[in-house]
């Protein structure tokens, strides 16, 4: 089955609200080799001027990957997630991920094209507090391989 082009537009309800906890941030800081104390150490991150320990840059993805079932799991779409690999991913930060945050995702599919026998599905996911404070936007393209 084939990607529905007419998706393109299409915005998710937003998600349930994720509490971003220190230790997350520690957990995910220390999976990924990122040292700098501000994801560490609660007081190095105040000495730059944050409320808690500040999450690495691609923190992110663990909120926004967890979203994307929204859209993955839409049977109308035609995703068969047996066949999908992750294209690209960027992120646009209005402010850091900081621990203690509430943050809530909302969906958006801004393409769908077909190349090659492949699908490409391109999606937006705009994270904000629950108080609607913008946080980050995050890009994701995800690529349906075809069959053959």
């Amino acid at each position: 089955m084939s990607l529905d082009p007419s998706f393109v537009g299409r915005t998710y309800p937003p998600t349930a609200p994720y509490q971003v906890g220190r230790e997350k941030i520690r957990e995910f800081a220390s999976a990924i080799g990122a040292t700098d104390p501000a994801h560490h150490d609660p007081e190095a991150a105040r000495a730059l001027g944050h409320p808690d320990v500040v999450a690495p840059p691609t923190f992110p993805f663990v909120i926004t990957m967890a979203a994307s079932r929204q859209i993955v799991e839409d049977p109308a779409l035609g995703v068969d997630y047996s066949r999908v690999v992750h294209g690209d991913q960027r992120f646009a930060y209005t402010r850091p991920v900081v621990a203690g945050d509430e943050l809530v995702c909302v969906n958006t599919i801004e393409e769908v094209t077909s190349r090659g026998g492949h699908g490409f599905l391109t999606t937006r996911t705009d994270v904000s507090t629950v108080a609607g404070e913008p946080v980050v936007a995050v890009w994701s393209k995800l690529v349906v391989r075809g069959e053959g």
